[in-house]
């Protein structure tokens, strides 16, 4: 089990430590250690990409290829849902349309994702559109349903209603997230849920932070977790 080899190490490491501050003397490979600690748990500040959603009101939308779609029913929905909270929540100003009312308009209308931009903000009356296009989501490799190797990429475009050009998007970017970030992790150490909740988060969090400035880790651990 992973857990259990993540806490031999650590007890392994305290060990030595208690030998090493015991007999007196510091043993280099210890502060090396030590050192190697203290910078993988190192924060940085991001500065975000793009500034332009605060004090504006914004929708966010998503979409995906069919097939991906009828596999994953939860994800454009919990995708949508998440990252307009964290804009609501962390971007200054931002008005947020219900997400509800989002993925509903998005049902009433599956022909949207070809609509002239320009009528994506008259039609959902907000100044900005979030929109998320999902090219790739997976939980496995291709051809081996037996290891998790979870990955969630899309393009982002931000359609602006007062821009110079209303029907290209004022701003695109790219969000590729992986989840875990561990190579061999098979379906006795995690469920397909776990591996799929941990995929979503990483990918909100990938695409809201492009939008206001936040502190993360230098080195983020993206190993399993246990979800109750």
């Amino acid at each position: 089990m992973i857990a259990s080899r993540i806490v031999r190490a650590a007890s392994a490491c305290a060990l030595l430590l208690a030998t090493a501050v015991t007999g007196g003397c510091v043993i280099p490979g210890i502060v090396s250690v030590m050192g190697q600690q203290i910078e993988k748990d190192k924060d940085i500040e991001v500065l975000a990409r793009y500034r332009g959603l605060e004090n504006r009101s914004v929708a966010v939308l998503a979409h995906t290829m069919m097939s991906t779609a009828y596999e994953y029913p939860t994800a454009i929905p919990n995708i949508v849902g998440n990252v307009a909270n964290e804009i609501q929540q962390n971007v200054g100003g931002a008005r947020v349309l219900d997400p509800r009312h989002c993925v509903a308009w998005m049902h009433q209308n599956p022909g949207w994702p070809t609509m002239p931009m320009a009528d994506l903000t008259g039609e959902l009356d907000v100044d900005r559109v979030v929109v998320i296009d999902i090219y790739e989501y997976r939980l496995n490799p291709e051809g081996n349903a037996f290891l998790w190797e979870g990955v969630a990429a899309a393009n982002i475009g931000v359609v602006e209603r007062d821009g110079i050009d209303p029907d290209s998007y004022a701003e695109e970017l790219q969000v590729i997230s992986k989840f875990p970030d561990m190579e061999g992790v098979g379906r006795e150490q995690a469920g397909a849920r776990e591996i799929e909740l941990g995929v979503q988060k990483t990918f909100v969090d990938e695409i809201s932070y492009l939008f206001y400035d936040h502190i993360e880790k230098k080195y983020p651990n993206r190993g399993i977790r246990k979800v109750k």
